[in-house]
Order: C-alpha cells, then structure tokens, then sequence
C-alpha cells in the first residue's frame, strides 16, 4: 500500500468476541504482528449479539468498513451461533445495497482465539480491499 499517511488509511470497525477473537486480536499486538492501525475493536459476548442498527451506525460515524470476528464453532452460547451470525451479514448487506454501500464493505470471517496470524491477514486484505474502493 501506497498511501501517504495513517489519516488516508480506511478505517475499520470490527466487532469481536470476548472469549474466542478477542483474545487473538490481544495476541496480535503482543507479538508485535502489524496490521493497519486505523483498525477499531469494540468487544462482544457472542458475534450473534450484532444488531445491523450498529453496522449501519457505523457507516454513518465514518467507519470505510465492518469486520465481524465471528465465534465459529468455538461459541459458548450456542452452536448456531455462525449460522445466525451469516443470516445478521446477509440481511445488513441487502440493507447497504439499499443504501447504496458496497455489501463488500461488511465482512465476517470467524476467528478463533490463538487465530492471531488469520486476523491481521483479514485486517491487511480487507484495508487493501478499501483502498482500492476509495481511488476507483
């Protein structure tokens, strides 16, 4: 990525659990694994628990994207939880079309708790996913 200063980078909100991706996320940092640093973590209970009244919100506080770090099987409060969680994606991904947003722009990708290496990877794809979106 060619971009001039850390205010040009897209910023990112992901929501992510406090029992399965958040401790990935934590990992990250202490092993000094770099990902873009406009990259915003609000903490979870269940990736489920996403209202798309939030995601929404998000786009409209000058969020480029939404990243949601979904528990996977690994969820203690359910096994459909993914399930549920894919059907929350799809149904706010129809609404941003409405809204004239990318769907794209929303992604989910489960991320377990030592899945360190798997978060900065998604966090580095979807940033440059962004800004490509932002020159076209």
């Amino acid at each position: 990525m060619n971009i001039s200063a850390n205010n040009d980078l897209p910023k990112i909100l992901v929501f992510s659990t406090e029992k399965i991706s958040d401790p990935a996320v934590d990992m990250a940092g202490l092993l000094k694994l770099h990902y873009p640093p406009r990259v915003y973590t609000i903490p979870i209970p269940c990736s489920s628990a996403v209202k798309p009244r939030w995601i929404l919100r998000a786009f409209e506080q000058g969020f480029d994207g939404v990243f949601i770090a979904a528990d996977g099987t690994d969820c203690p409060y359910g096994e459909s939880c993914t399930d549920k969680t894919g059907a929350i994606v799809q149904r706010t991904q129809e609404m941003l079309k409405e809204k004239g947003i990318d769907a794209a722009k929303l992604r989910m990708a489960a991320i377990c708790s030592v899945c360190s290496e798997a978060f900065v990877k998604q966090m580095k794809t979807f940033t440059e996913y962004l800004v490509k979106q932002k020159t076209n």
